[in-house]
């Protein structure tokens, strides 16, 4: 009995530590799912606080589409909606339009409407914005839940099995309506002033002489057909009043062309400004003696030769004034 004992005690002591080991590695093995699953209850839940969505099913390529968001919030929580520098990858932003914050029962309500337009080819295009969320010192930048819209295809879609139908040629002209081209017209006249600027400039001594002297003709002739008609209105009527005419218009017009008024001098004044030329002198004194003197009958021929004196006395004045003008 007593040699049996110890035997016994051995096989349940050893079985005794068997155990004890199976349940220590058990131990350690569990809690290895357990710590996960209060890892993942610990971790913080991000909810979305906006949503979005398109107001059309499909979109055409280069099309506007509208693009709504609402965010449905607490009154103390501060939310930014994204403006024109956000990314609206794969659409590119147009515009948009928001309402003010409205508050009711303890709730806020954020609204937003953005016309956006994509020109990616993708059947289905998929958009998420990122909404900012102030919470004092600190920012955070959330993304909405993505939402999609279906391309909406205009060219017909070509089966590899059906033959692609041969392309006609049209090479008849079409006309084509004629348009006034402004900036090439402008560009011609602006190079035509600056021209025209430019010989002004270089020629302005020669164009001021040739102007000169195209009025110097011009006044002459004039002066000449007026002088004649008066004369000749003096041998019909031989009246004293159109032999005066014929003096004054002859005095006013070697007035203007010598820059120098004589229509207020004497005769002797006259004849001294004109270093005392014989035709001068013998037509003006003529003339007194006619006019002043009342020495005048219709048969003297005495009074003829005052015109044609005066008239050659003029011309001799236009050719000296036009050649110092042509020095």
């Amino acid at each position: 009995m007593n040699w049996y004992w110890p035997q016994r005690f051995d096989q349940r002591f050893s079985a005794t530590v068997a155990l004890l080991l199976l349940a220590c590695a058990g131990a350690a093995q569990v809690p290895a799912p357990a710590a996960a699953a209060a890892a993942d209850a610990s971790a913080p839940q991000q909810e979305a606080v906006a949503k979005g969505q398109f107001r059309k099913a499909t979109v055409r390529v280069g099309e506007i589409i509208e693009f709504e968001l609402t965010s449905d919030h607490a009154p103390a929580l501060e939310i930014i909606f994204p403006d024109s520098a956000a990314s609206f990858a794969p659409f590119e932003y147009v515009g948009r339009r928001y309402r003010p914050t409205r508050t009711r029962q303890g709730r806020s309500l954020d609204q937003a409407v953005y016309r956006l337009r994509t020109f990616s080819l993708d059947s289905v295009q998929t958009l998420s914005v990122p909404i900012t969320v102030l919470r004092g010192r600190d920012t955070l930048v959330v993304p909405t839940l993505p939402v999609q819209v279906r391309l909406l295809r205009t060219a017909p879609v070509v089966v590899a099995a059906v033959e692609v139908p041969a392309l006609r040629q049209n090479l008849q002209l079409r006309p084509v309506a004629t348009r006034f081209n402004y900036p090439y017209w402008l560009a011609g006249l602006a190079g035509l002033l600056l021209l025209a600027g430019g010989l002004v400039l270089g020629f302005r001594q020669r164009l001021r002489l040739r102007y000169r002297r195209y009025r110097l003709r011009k006044n002459h002739a004039y002066f000449l057909a007026q002088y004649a008609r008066h004369v000749e209105r003096f041998t019909l009527s031989r009246s004293l009043n159109n032999m005066e005419r014929a003096i004054t218009l002859w005095k006013n017009y070697l007035s203007t062309l010598t820059n120098f008024n004589i229509t207020s001098l004497t005769t002797r004044e006259i004849v001294a400004r004109y270093h005392h030329d014989p035709d001068v002198r013998q037509a003006l004194m003529l003339a007194d003696r006619v006019i002043y003197g009342n020495q005048f009958s219709e048969e003297d021929a005495e009074t003829d030769p005052i015109f044609d004196l005066l008239r050659q006395f003029a011309e001799r004045q236009y050719e000296l004034v036009m050649r110092v003008e042509g020095e």
